[in-house]
């Protein structure tokens, strides 16, 4: 069996079926933004489901639930919007596709390379929040690479295709990376921000950007801070590269502004929180052109 054969088999072997990613693109592109929704997936394969030790709403625990339906004006706005199907604790595609767990893969010339993988935290998860684990053993190497060749790979080739399309017309790929963030420490302090901006301490976009954003979710009313505690993932990581035409920032959103975090259900604030967020993500996508040449010159 070739290569591309043992892909194929073990993609099909993994339990995902079906499309892995939604890309809604706008009649019209206008915008040098490519927005992001990679932890919204909220499609759980059935034998996913059945191997876990876990119930399917603690499942959900990771999950930034509802992400994607709140960010779906984005086409209205000129630009697409790229959004996972698969759930975070499927794959995880805010992760580098050799972040592999030891503690989870049958595989013993592995080793943990970052903190987050020794967390239980690598590219295929091995506990959801708090610690919670998903599995009462291990995965074969086999069905973790199917997992990655059947949605890590279609995920990142959809955010890369978009950016060069958004910088070989506008001279510049700008990713929005939309996430949300769990409000437990939220309540122990009321001042704490509501959206943290990352810019990876600078370095995937400049400071213009960054700027911009926070004052976009200032004017529309919410406690904003950046880079504390989420400073960028993986996917602001490797797609902000400024010299090279490409402008990252990840926002995260305070759940408890538009959902029911217990019941994974939106909240009797949600139609408020969304009409809201409307002139946010306006400002979003027109955020590359009122600022011009000077994004595509850093």
């Amino acid at each position: 069996m070739d290569d591309d054969a043992k892909e194929r088999a073990a993609r099909d072997s993994c339990g995902w079926s079906g499309p892995p990613v939604i890309v809604s693109e706008p009649a019209a592109l206008t915008s040098a933004a490519v927005f992001s929704s990679p932890h919204s997936g909220a499609v759980y394969p059935a034998s996913f489901v059945r191997r876990s030790r876990l119930d399917p709403l603690v499942l959900r625990a990771s999950e930034d639930a509802f992400v994607d339906d709140l960010f779906r004006r984005v086409p209205e706005t000129g630009a697409p919007l790229i959004a996972a199907r698969f759930p975070r604790a499927f794959v995880d595609v805010n992760r580098a596709d050799d972040e592999l767990d030891p503690a989870l893969i049958a595989a013993p010339a592995l080793r943990a390379r970052t903190l987050r993988v020794s967390a239980g935290l690598g590219v295929v998860p091995r506990v959801v929040s708090e610690g919670r684990a998903i599995y009462d053993g291990k995965l074969t190497m086999a069905e973790v690479k199917g997992r990655i060749a059947a949605c890590h790979v279609p995920y990142h080739e959809a955010v890369m295709s978009k950016l060069r399309r958004a910088r070989d017309r506008f001279g510049i790929g700008f990713l929005v990376d939309c996430h949300s963030m769990p409000s437990e420490g939220n309540r122990a302090n009321a001042a704490r921000a509501e959206i943290v901006i990352g810019d990876c301490y600078g370095v995937s976009c400049g400071a213009d950007i960054s700027d911009a954003v926070v004052g976009l979710f200032r004017r529309a009313g919410f406690r904003v801070a950046r880079n504390a505690p989420f400073a960028g993932g993986y996917l602001t990581h490797r797609y902000g590269r400024p010299r090279r035409g490409y402008q990252a920032i990840q926002i995260e959103i305070d759940r408890r502004l538009y959902m029911d975090e217990a019941r994974v259900a939106p909240s009797a604030d949600y139609a408020g929180f969304a009409k809201a967020l409307e002139p946010v993500i306006d400002g979003l996508s027109d955020l590359p052109r009122i600022l011009g040449t000077a994004l595509a010159a850093e």
